[in-house]
């Protein structure tokens, strides 16, 4: 059987079942799809950083490929208009793909189906558990973070699969082009590359390296990149790297060296990573409305003033680490979790903003972007999803004295005095209200 396999979030070879799935076919092409995001909120396309770390993951996908004689077919344009001639042009019999969490992505993926002439075998996405694994249907997914991880935590997560040691040939007579040349280099201030090879590197450096695994829930909160956060995200997001590949190593560090804290924190947030993945699937839509779940915790009159959001954007208001922090996002495509409260905080509790717009913005500029962690998050500190306490206030000023003492991280990213705009440069990146339905992207 010829057979085709959609790459999305799972560019790896490795610990990657829905690939391995079609390893017994006589010629198997493999395709990614570059899609370009729907502009809402009136923001367009992606960050530069982030779109040099998802070509680094297909370039590094592509190298592996190459060595057990296959290649990646790289196109740009709509998967429900690209796939179908596909199939015709090299009669293909099946085709698969992963489940990616969005609403709109799920609704893309049933007008795929709907369009091939061939049947569509989706496999589950880049999670700990499988969803027969969890111990209540979809439906009654727990609202809340904690009964949700008292509910799974004990669950066996399952070792990770081997990389293919050989794969089927690609179709005869298929060229396959070059990708796009990066648009940008990794900032010093944070030297990661894309690839699944390069996620490997720092899963092993972060743990069996240097061990800082075994200080993470100490040094979680520190605002620069590498002085204590694991770095892993953006290579978890892209799906260069498997949760269970994470897990499974932190199991092995816990084995051999020793766990504490700081290890079964790492495993408390893939947990928290889990738990946003899943909600997701379940909220759908109203992951993306301003009133979130409806908990009715956050009925304040929001207004929106288009300069006061510009300015957040550039790192430019009133608060001099809010502004060190966005710009550190503009420049590396990256940001601390702490730094993603403080900054959340300030746009919806002092600039009394649509939080919908400052999730938009994080999801054109962050290199670990993840729909579900993004906006969930995001909800969280609204009031409007999953926490119990109806939102999270940060105090500013608390916040700075806590995280940056001595001012050392402002003063590098230019808190204090913003000498020129970093963003908004041109009439068509001034945000517009979004749709009247409330959804967070534009209605199919």
């Amino acid at each position: 059987m010829r057979e085709l396999y959609w790459l999305q979030n799972d560019l790896r070879l490795q610990d990657n079942p829905g690939l391995l799935a079609h390893t017994a076919a006589s010629e198997l092409l493999l395709v990614y799809i570059w899609q370009e995001p729907r502009p809402w909120c009136n923001l367009r396309g992606i960050g530069k950083q982030r779109q040099r770390v998802i070509l680094e993951h297909l370039q590094d996908l592509r190298e592996q490929l190459a060595a057990l004689g296959q290649d990646l077919l790289f196109l740009a344009g709509q998967p429900e208009t690209l796939l179908p001639e596909l199939v015709r042009q090299y009669r293909i019999d099946r085709v698969g793909t992963s489940r990616c969490p969005g609403v709109y992505e799920a609704q893309q993926l049933e007008r795929v189906r709907e369009r091939l002439p061939v049947p569509l075998q989706v496999h589950g996405g880049n999670t700990l558990f499988n969803r027969q694994q969890l111990p209540f249907a979809l439906e009654d997914l727990p609202r809340q973070f904690t009964p949700f991880r008292r509910a799974v935590e004990a669950l066996p997560v399952d070792a990770p699969a081997s990389a293919p040691t050989q794969l089927p040939p690609p179709p005869g007579g298929l060229a396959f082009p070059a990708l796009p040349a990066s648009p940008v280099a990794p900032h010093t201030a944070l030297p990661l590359r894309g690839g699944s090879a390069a996620g490997q590197r720092r899963l092993a450096q972060f743990t069996f390296g240097e061990q800082a695994i075994s200080r993470y829930k100490l040094t979680r909160n520190d605002l620069d990149p590498l002085a204590g956060s694991s770095t892993l995200s953006p290579w978890l997001a892209g799906g260069a790297l498997s949760a269970r590949e994470v897990a499974h190593t932190v199991y092995r560090f816990e084995q051999t060296h020793a766990a504490n804290e700081s290890t079964q924190w790492l495993i408390f947030e893939l947990l928290w990573r889990e738990f946003f993945h899943w909600r997701a699937l379940h909220d759908r839509h109203l992951l993306f409305r301003f009133d979130g779940l409806g908990t009715g915790r956050n009925n304040r009159f929001c207004t929106f003033d288009p300069r006061a959001f510009a300015r957040w954007c550039q790192g430019d208001t009133d608060f001099p680490l809010v502004n060190a922090l966005q710009r550190q996002l503009l420049a590396t495509g990256w940001m601390s979790n702490r730094g993603r409260q403080i900054s959340a905080s300030c746009l919806i509790h002092e600039l009394g903003l649509d939080w919908r717009y400052g999730a938009a913005f994080f999801e054109k500029h962050l290199i670990d972007y993840d729909v579900g962690s993004n906006y969930g998050n995001w909800q969280y500190i609204a009031g409007v999803g999953c926490d119990p306490r109806g939102g999270r206030r940060f105090h500013q000023e608390k916040q700075a004295a806590e995280h940056d003492p001595d001012g050392l991280f402002t003063t590098k990213w230019g808190g204090h005095r913003p000498k020129q705009p970093l963003y908004v440069t041109d009439a068509a990146d001034w945000p517009l209200p979004p749709d009247t339905a409330g959804n967070g992207h534009e209605p199919d």
